[in-house]
């Protein structure tokens, strides 16, 4: 997988799939290959989410 793939590009990624998906762009085959990195982009994006905010709760935390 992309660990050091950027958020912001894991989301943009995931616009591109999800406008061809709307758009009727994908056959059956590519529809599939796209539904399975959309769910390795969304972990990605979930994981990257969650260690910013236990980082940004450790930081406030040690202010006090």
């Amino acid at each position: 997988m992309d660990e050091n793939k950027k958020y912001e590009e894991a989301v943009a990624e995931l616009e591109q799939i999800v406008n061809r998906m709307e758009n009727n762009e994908l056959d059956i085959d590519s529809m599939s290959e796209q539904l399975k990195r959309a769910q390795q982009l969304i972990k990605l994006c979930k994981d990257k989410l969650t260690k910013t905010d236990e980082e940004i709760k450790k930081i406030l935390a040690d202010e006090d």
